[in-house]
Protein backbone atom coordinates (compact mmCIF):
# COMPACT_ATOMS: atom_id res chain seq x y z
CA UNK A 1 0.00 0.00 0.00
CA UNK A 2 2.98 2.35 -0.30
CA UNK A 3 4.09 2.08 -3.93
CA UNK A 4 4.05 5.88 -4.30
CA UNK A 5 4.39 6.84 -0.64
CA UNK A 6 5.72 10.33 -0.08
CA UNK A 7 4.96 11.44 -3.63
CA UNK A 8 2.47 14.04 -4.82
CA UNK A 9 0.30 13.58 -7.92
CA UNK A 10 -1.32 16.33 -10.00
CA UNK A 11 -4.43 15.06 -11.83
CA UNK A 12 -6.83 16.81 -14.19
CA UNK A 13 -10.45 15.77 -14.65
CA UNK A 14 -10.54 14.51 -11.09
CA UNK A 15 -14.25 14.85 -10.25
CA UNK A 16 -15.44 11.51 -11.62
CA UNK A 17 -14.64 8.68 -14.01
CA UNK A 18 -11.02 7.83 -14.66
CA UNK A 19 -9.70 10.91 -12.88
CA UNK A 20 -11.45 10.04 -9.62
CA UNK A 21 -10.33 6.43 -9.95
CA UNK A 22 -6.69 7.49 -10.47
CA UNK A 23 -6.80 9.86 -7.48
CA UNK A 24 -8.20 7.17 -5.22
CA UNK A 25 -5.78 4.50 -6.44
CA UNK A 26 -2.73 6.73 -5.99
CA UNK A 27 -3.93 7.92 -2.58
CA UNK A 28 -4.36 4.32 -1.42
CA UNK A 29 -0.75 3.73 -2.42
CA UNK A 30 0.49 6.65 -0.33
CA UNK A 31 0.43 9.68 -2.65
CA UNK A 32 -0.92 13.10 -1.81
CA UNK A 33 -3.29 14.43 -4.48
CA UNK A 34 -3.63 17.79 -6.21
CA UNK A 35 -6.44 17.94 -8.74
CA UNK A 36 -8.99 19.96 -10.58
CA UNK A 37 -12.06 19.65 -12.75
CA UNK A 38 -14.18 22.06 -14.77
CA UNK A 39 -17.43 20.97 -13.05
CA UNK A 40 -19.50 22.39 -15.88
CA UNK A 41 -20.62 21.49 -19.38
CA UNK A 42 -18.76 22.41 -22.57
CA UNK A 43 -20.60 23.61 -25.65
CA UNK A 44 -20.89 20.99 -28.42
CA UNK A 45 -20.14 18.13 -26.01
CA UNK A 46 -23.40 16.22 -26.07
CA UNK A 47 -23.43 14.68 -22.61
CA UNK A 48 -23.36 16.14 -19.09
CA UNK A 49 -19.95 16.65 -17.52
CA UNK A 50 -19.03 16.50 -13.83
CA UNK A 51 -20.46 18.87 -11.25
CA UNK A 52 -19.17 20.35 -8.00
CA UNK A 53 -20.95 17.59 -6.09
CA UNK A 54 -18.84 15.05 -7.98
CA UNK A 55 -15.66 16.90 -7.03
CA UNK A 56 -16.79 16.96 -3.40
CA UNK A 57 -17.34 13.20 -3.56
CA UNK A 58 -13.82 12.65 -4.90
CA UNK A 59 -12.42 14.69 -2.01
CA UNK A 60 -14.50 12.66 0.45
CA UNK A 61 -13.38 9.33 -0.98
CA UNK A 62 -9.69 10.24 -0.98
CA UNK A 63 -9.86 11.47 2.59
CA UNK A 64 -11.88 8.42 3.63
CA UNK A 65 -9.07 6.28 2.23
CA UNK A 66 -6.62 8.14 4.46
CA UNK A 67 -5.23 10.41 1.76
CA UNK A 68 -4.62 14.14 1.65
CA UNK A 69 -5.99 16.19 -1.22
CA UNK A 70 -6.13 19.73 -2.57
CA UNK A 71 -8.80 20.02 -5.26
CA UNK A 72 -10.58 22.91 -6.93
CA UNK A 73 -12.57 23.92 -9.97
CA UNK A 74 -10.47 24.93 -12.97
CA UNK A 75 -10.71 24.78 -16.76
CA UNK A 76 -7.84 22.87 -18.35
CA UNK A 77 -8.07 25.27 -21.31
CA UNK A 78 -7.00 28.13 -19.01
CA UNK A 79 -3.30 27.84 -18.11
CA UNK A 80 -3.44 30.39 -15.32
CA UNK A 81 -6.27 28.48 -13.63
CA UNK A 82 -4.38 25.18 -13.94
CA UNK A 83 -1.21 26.74 -12.56
CA UNK A 84 -3.09 28.28 -9.63
CA UNK A 85 -4.47 24.91 -8.50
CA UNK A 86 -0.99 23.42 -8.70
CA UNK A 87 0.42 26.29 -6.65
CA UNK A 88 -2.24 25.74 -3.99
CA UNK A 89 -1.16 22.11 -3.80
CA UNK A 90 2.51 23.02 -3.66
CA UNK A 91 1.80 25.41 -0.81
CA UNK A 92 0.36 22.50 1.17
CA UNK A 93 2.53 19.56 0.09
CA UNK A 94 5.75 21.24 -1.01
CA UNK A 95 6.40 19.10 -4.07
CA UNK A 96 4.96 17.40 -7.13
CA UNK A 97 6.31 14.15 -8.57
CA UNK A 98 3.56 12.67 -10.73
CA UNK A 99 1.25 14.23 -13.30
CA UNK A 100 -1.79 12.57 -14.86
CA UNK A 101 -3.26 14.91 -17.50
CA UNK A 102 -6.54 13.06 -17.75
CA UNK A 103 -9.27 15.62 -18.52
CA UNK A 104 -10.91 15.00 -21.88
CA UNK A 105 -14.17 15.15 -23.79
CA UNK A 106 -15.57 13.64 -26.96
CA UNK A 107 -17.97 14.90 -29.60
CA UNK A 108 -19.25 13.26 -32.77
CA UNK A 109 -19.74 14.13 -36.43
CA UNK A 110 -18.07 13.34 -39.74
CA UNK A 111 -15.02 15.59 -39.77
CA UNK A 112 -16.34 17.89 -42.50
CA UNK A 113 -19.49 18.56 -40.46
CA UNK A 114 -17.67 19.79 -37.36
CA UNK A 115 -18.08 23.49 -36.62
CA UNK A 116 -14.99 25.52 -35.80
CA UNK A 117 -16.22 25.99 -32.25
CA UNK A 118 -16.88 22.28 -31.75
CA UNK A 119 -13.42 21.46 -33.10
CA UNK A 120 -11.66 24.01 -30.89
CA UNK A 121 -13.53 23.03 -27.72
CA UNK A 122 -12.49 19.39 -28.04
CA UNK A 123 -8.93 20.07 -29.22
CA UNK A 124 -8.35 22.75 -26.57
CA UNK A 125 -9.56 20.45 -23.79
CA UNK A 126 -7.88 17.25 -24.94
CA UNK A 127 -4.56 18.55 -26.25
CA UNK A 128 -3.96 22.17 -25.25
CA UNK A 129 -5.28 21.40 -21.76
CA UNK A 130 -2.91 18.45 -21.47
CA UNK A 131 -0.01 20.66 -22.50
CA UNK A 132 -1.06 23.15 -19.81
CA UNK A 133 -0.58 20.46 -17.16
CA UNK A 134 2.85 19.66 -18.60
CA UNK A 135 3.80 23.33 -18.72
CA UNK A 136 2.73 23.82 -15.11
CA UNK A 137 4.42 20.79 -13.51
CA UNK A 138 7.67 20.37 -15.40
CA UNK A 139 9.58 23.34 -13.94
CA UNK A 140 8.75 22.19 -10.40
CA UNK A 141 9.72 18.56 -11.00
CA UNK A 142 12.97 19.63 -12.66
CA UNK A 143 13.83 22.10 -9.89
CA UNK A 144 13.26 19.50 -7.16
CA UNK A 145 15.77 17.14 -8.78
CA UNK A 146 13.95 13.98 -7.66
CA UNK A 147 12.81 12.81 -11.08
CA UNK A 148 9.17 12.21 -11.86
CA UNK A 149 6.56 10.44 -13.93
CA UNK A 150 3.96 11.80 -16.33
CA UNK A 151 1.19 9.41 -17.35
CA UNK A 152 -0.93 10.66 -20.24
CA UNK A 153 -4.43 9.48 -21.11
CA UNK A 154 -4.67 8.36 -24.70
CA UNK A 155 -7.21 6.12 -26.41
CA UNK A 156 -7.43 3.42 -29.02
CA UNK A 157 -8.22 6.50 -31.13
CA UNK A 158 -4.57 7.45 -30.54
CA UNK A 159 -3.59 4.36 -32.51
CA UNK A 160 -6.15 3.85 -35.27
CA UNK A 161 -9.01 5.51 -37.08
CA UNK A 162 -12.35 5.77 -35.28
CA UNK A 163 -14.99 7.33 -37.56
CA UNK A 164 -17.06 10.30 -36.37
CA UNK A 165 -14.68 11.19 -33.53
CA UNK A 166 -13.10 14.14 -35.36
CA UNK A 167 -11.06 16.40 -33.09
CA UNK A 168 -11.11 13.71 -30.39
CA UNK A 169 -9.04 11.37 -32.55
CA UNK A 170 -6.82 14.20 -33.74
CA UNK A 171 -6.18 15.33 -30.18
CA UNK A 172 -5.45 11.81 -28.95
CA UNK A 173 -2.90 11.30 -31.73
CA UNK A 174 -1.38 14.62 -30.70
CA UNK A 175 -1.06 13.57 -27.07
CA UNK A 176 1.12 10.63 -28.18
CA UNK A 177 3.49 13.12 -29.80
CA UNK A 178 3.46 15.31 -26.69
CA UNK A 179 4.26 12.30 -24.52
CA UNK A 180 7.27 11.44 -26.69
CA UNK A 181 8.56 15.01 -26.56
CA UNK A 182 8.29 15.05 -22.77
CA UNK A 183 10.08 11.68 -22.60
CA UNK A 184 12.99 12.98 -24.68
CA UNK A 185 13.25 16.38 -23.04
CA UNK A 186 12.59 15.10 -19.52
CA UNK A 187 15.01 12.17 -19.63
CA UNK A 188 18.10 14.19 -18.58
CA UNK A 189 16.17 15.09 -15.43
CA UNK A 190 15.10 11.48 -14.78
CA UNK A 191 11.51 12.35 -15.68
CA UNK A 192 9.63 9.52 -17.34
CA UNK A 193 6.73 9.98 -19.73
CA UNK A 194 4.27 7.33 -20.90
CA UNK A 195 0.74 7.09 -22.25
CA UNK A 196 -2.05 4.60 -21.57
CA UNK A 197 -4.43 3.99 -24.48
CA UNK A 198 -7.68 2.42 -23.28
CA UNK A 199 -10.56 0.91 -25.18
CA UNK A 200 -14.01 2.10 -24.11
CA UNK A 201 -14.10 2.66 -20.35
CA UNK A 202 -17.41 2.51 -18.52
CA UNK A 203 -17.66 6.12 -17.42
CA UNK A 204 -19.94 9.02 -18.30
CA UNK A 205 -18.09 9.46 -21.59
CA UNK A 206 -19.81 6.37 -23.02
CA UNK A 207 -22.75 5.96 -20.65
CA UNK A 208 -24.87 8.69 -22.20
CA UNK A 209 -27.64 8.89 -24.77
CA UNK A 210 -25.50 10.41 -27.52
CA UNK A 211 -22.82 7.73 -27.45
CA UNK A 212 -25.27 4.88 -26.94
CA UNK A 213 -27.22 6.15 -29.95
CA UNK A 214 -24.18 5.64 -32.19
CA UNK A 215 -24.16 1.97 -31.28
CA UNK A 216 -27.93 1.36 -31.09
CA UNK A 217 -29.35 3.88 -33.57
CA UNK A 218 -32.75 2.19 -33.89
CA UNK A 219 -33.65 2.35 -30.18
CA UNK A 220 -33.92 5.87 -28.72
CA UNK A 221 -34.49 4.41 -25.25
CA UNK A 222 -31.50 2.08 -25.29
CA UNK A 223 -29.30 1.74 -22.22
CA UNK A 224 -25.59 1.11 -22.17
CA UNK A 225 -26.23 -2.56 -21.49
CA UNK A 226 -28.40 -2.69 -24.63
CA UNK A 227 -25.38 -1.40 -26.55
CA UNK A 228 -22.97 -3.93 -25.05
CA UNK A 229 -22.99 -6.34 -28.04
CA UNK A 230 -22.12 -3.50 -30.41
CA UNK A 231 -19.40 -2.17 -28.12
CA UNK A 232 -17.94 -5.69 -27.85
CA UNK A 233 -17.26 -5.78 -31.60
CA UNK A 234 -14.51 -3.20 -31.04
CA UNK A 235 -12.49 -5.51 -28.79
CA UNK A 236 -10.54 -8.70 -29.36
CA UNK A 237 -11.35 -10.07 -25.92
CA UNK A 238 -15.06 -10.81 -25.33
CA UNK A 239 -15.87 -7.69 -23.30
CA UNK A 240 -17.76 -4.53 -24.33
CA UNK A 241 -15.72 -2.16 -22.16
CA UNK A 242 -13.32 -2.07 -19.23
CA UNK A 243 -13.43 -0.27 -15.89
CA UNK A 244 -11.67 2.88 -14.75
CA UNK A 245 -9.87 0.75 -12.18
CA UNK A 246 -8.25 -1.21 -15.01
CA UNK A 247 -6.65 2.02 -16.19
CA UNK A 248 -5.77 3.14 -12.66
CA UNK A 249 -3.81 -0.09 -12.17
CA UNK A 250 -1.61 0.97 -15.07
CA UNK A 251 -1.32 4.54 -13.76
CA UNK A 252 -0.10 3.37 -10.35
CA UNK A 253 2.42 1.02 -11.95
CA UNK A 254 3.82 3.71 -14.25
CA UNK A 255 3.97 6.20 -11.38
CA UNK A 256 5.83 3.78 -9.11
CA UNK A 257 9.48 2.79 -8.94
CA UNK A 258 8.49 -0.55 -10.44
CA UNK A 259 8.46 1.31 -13.77
CA UNK A 260 11.63 3.33 -13.13
CA UNK A 261 13.18 2.37 -16.47
CA UNK A 262 9.99 2.59 -18.54
CA UNK A 263 9.62 5.75 -20.58
CA UNK A 264 8.26 6.83 -23.98
CA UNK A 265 5.93 3.80 -24.01
CA UNK A 266 2.48 3.64 -25.58
CA UNK A 267 0.63 1.14 -23.38
CA UNK A 268 -2.70 -0.15 -24.72
CA UNK A 269 -5.04 -1.36 -22.00
CA UNK A 270 -7.66 -2.11 -24.57
CA UNK A 271 -8.80 -5.74 -24.63
CA UNK A 272 -7.03 -6.00 -27.99
CA UNK A 273 -9.03 -3.19 -29.56
CA UNK A 274 -6.05 -1.50 -31.20
CA UNK A 275 -5.50 -4.64 -33.30
CA UNK A 276 -9.10 -5.01 -34.44
CA UNK A 277 -10.72 -3.44 -37.48
CA UNK A 278 -11.79 0.15 -36.85
CA UNK A 279 -15.44 0.73 -35.98
CA UNK A 280 -17.23 1.20 -39.25
CA UNK A 281 -14.18 0.02 -41.22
Amino acid sequence: MDRVKGKVAFISGIARGQGRSHALALAKEGADIIGFDLCDDIEHVGYPLARESDLAETIRLVEEAGGRIVAARADSRDFDAVDEVLRQGLDKFGRVDIAVPNAGVVSYNPIWEWSAEQFRNVLDTNLVGVWHVVKAVMPHIIAAGNGGSLIFTGSVASLKGCPNTGAYEISKHGVVGLMRLVAMEGAPHNIRSNIICPTNVRTGMIDNAQTIGLFVPDNPNATLDDAAPAFATMNMLPVPWISAQDISNGVVFLASDEARYITSVVLPIDAGSSDTISMGG
